[in-house]
């Protein structure tokens, strides 16, 4: 829907008005100077063009009358495209909602893996020390903590290029290997060995759901879709225990391993009958075609022969390494970074240790059996599951009132409001939580302060993400994987401390300095960037 060129007189006089950027983008090829446009102004678009009396005023001020005339919008006229489609069917921008909802579903499934994976070691600690002769904290050490690191620091760098070959379905292959090598290993270096490599090859999806959101969906629909695939890699890691809790406690541990390699099995299953290239290189004039079409196509894309057909149109693999020392020293992003590393870190910390605090006997612990213990972990995934409608409808209205107060625009520091709802929240459940771990207070007390901290983190997480992501158009999958490193590696550390300091001090101090850190960055990192976001973004944005 496009509006008639009789409406397209510019208001000059709006403080908006940029002569220069009228200029710059009134020329013969509207659509590679709208592509430019929409990652030049990295953070601050256009988005409804009817919210001031004459219809696209704000967009003419914005982006100049000629471009204005040819912004493409929804089927209702509401909201701008960004990125402009193109007229190609093949654009994923074109591609019908039951074909964008299958790829949504098969990446969030996807983004499940690695911490489902991991947290296979928590619902079995117990059950591996007893079977290798060793403690719990050797289990937890070779499970959760080291192996996650060193797979963490591996597997970022085969996330670093992993959009193409339909998410790396080629990597995901050899994970239902190395964890039936789990399920069989008939000792602890074997076992450990294959814990490690399930890990490295297991991390792509967890870094290329941002790409496939983005290219799929337009700027407005973004956050709502960031949030069921953050959903799928922030409730995979209690999904284990929960599940194999239960099963470790009437059966042998390496059924769990064996039921994980098969949802992995599943998983590829689904990427290679139903998932879906979503690169599509609109930056290219004239978009280069496929080199393949049909069956061969698939089979071409699934080994990767697609992608080094077209490897000549794209970024190499040390450019690749290189974008994101350039993305990560930028200081908007940088202290994002660190934020996320800590509130999500913390919060990890307390999945890989809440199996030791429920099952040890006290003073540590609650002594509960393997049965309340896995019953224990629905707590946060119900908890997840509230964060996510929560968010949904909160980011939707987020970003529907700021449109409205900035007269159309949309500025990525309006994505950060959604923190101050879940600061008071992030607070208040780790200080429950460690108050019920400390004083062996009610059930109920250690549901509520879990559940409310994990519903915290859901909404942080998916702020954080939708702001990362519109303040770099032309870097989603640096900022995905990034953010992803960062989550992990906070996550991993905390659980070689977060124990140990318990048991000498009480898990009040432990869960109430976690929350104070988490607080003070709050405080030190949202307002700023609040305050100097739009000039971090001009000034250094890339």
């Amino acid at each position: 829907m496009e509006p008639s060129s009789a409406s397209m007189e510019i208001d000059r006089s709006s403080p908006s008005y940029n002569e220069k950027a009228e200029g710059k983008y009134e020329r013969e090829d509207s659509e590679t100077d709208l592509l430019a446009f929409y990652e030049d102004r990295a953070g601050r678009l256009v988005v409804d063009p009817h919210c001031l009396t004459r219809p696209f005023r704000e967009a003419r001020a914005e982006l100049g009358d000629a471009v204005a005339s040819k912004l493409k919008l929804t089927n209702d006229g509401t909201k701008v495209l960004w990125p402009q489609p193109s007229d190609d069917p093949e654009d994923p921008q074109n591609w019908s909602n039951h074909r964008k909802t299958v790829q949504l579903i098969v990446i969030t499934l996807a983004a499940i893996i690695p911490d489902f994976d991991s947290g296979v070691g928590i619902a079995a600690i117990f059950a591996l020390a007893k079977q290798y002769g060793t403690t719990t904290g050797v289990i937890n050490n070779l499970t959760s903590k080291w192996l996650e690191y060193f797979s963490t620091w591996i597997g970022w760098d085969l996330r670093c290029d992993a959009h193409e070959a339909i998410w790396k379905a080629a990597s995901l292959v050899l994970v239902p290997g190395f964890l039936v090598g789990c399920t069989f290993a008939p000792n602890l270096k074997t076992f450990a060995a294959m814990r490690c490599l399930t890990a490295v090859f297991s991390t792509c999806p967890q870094a290329t759901g941002l790409y496939v959101v983005t290219d799929m969906y337009p700027f407005h629909l973004q956050a709502r879709k960031l949030n069921v695939w953050t959903m799928g890699f922030i409730i995979s890691p209690f999904l284990s225990p929960f599940v194999f809790g239960f099963l470790v406690a009437r059966a042998n541990w390496r059924w769990s391993y064996g039921v994980a390699s098969i949802y992995g099995a599943v998983v590829v299953a689904l990427i290679m009958f139903f998932g879906e290239e979503t690169l599509y290189d609109r930056s290219i004039k004239p978009v280069p075609p496929r080199p393949t079409t049909g069956i061969r196509y698939r089979i071409e894309t699934l080994l990767g022969l697609t992608g080094l057909k077209m490897a000549k149109y794209r970024p190499s693999v040390v450019s690749g390494l290189v974008s994101h020392l350039n993305v990560l020293w930028r200081p908007h992003m940088l202290v994002v970074l660190l934020f996320e590393a800590f509130l999500v870190g913390f919060a990890i910390g307390i999945n890989v240790t809440m199996a030791v605090f429920l099952g040890t006997p006290p003073p540590v612990g609650f002594d509960w059996s393997q049965y309340a213990t896995a019953a224990g972990y629905a707590t946060p995934i119900v908890a997840v599951l509230i964060g996510e409608i929560t968010s949904h409808y909160m980011n939707d209205w987020i970003q529907g009132w700021s449109i409205r107060r900035n007269k159309g625009v949309f500025e990525a520091e309006n994505r950060l409001w959604a923190c101050y709802i879940a600061f008071p929240l992030y607070i208040c459940g780790f200080i429950v939580l460690g108050a019920s771990v400390q004083n062996h207070l009610s059930a109920g007390a250690l549901v509520m302060g879990w559940g409310i901290s994990e519903v915290a983190v859901m909404i942080y997480t998916v702020a954080i993400y939708a702001y990362c992501n519109d303040c770099f158009p032309k870097n989603h999958g640096e900022v995905s994987s990034l953010l992803n490193l960062l989550r992990t590696l906070g996550g991993f550390s905390v659980a070689y401390f977060q124990v140990p300091w318990a048991e000498k001090h009480g898990a009040l101090q432990v869960f109430g300095c976690e929350a104070a850190i988490v607080a003070g960055l709050f405080l030190l990192v949202v307002p700023a960037l609040q305050l100097k976001g739009r000039y971090l973004r001009e000034r250094f944005s890339i």
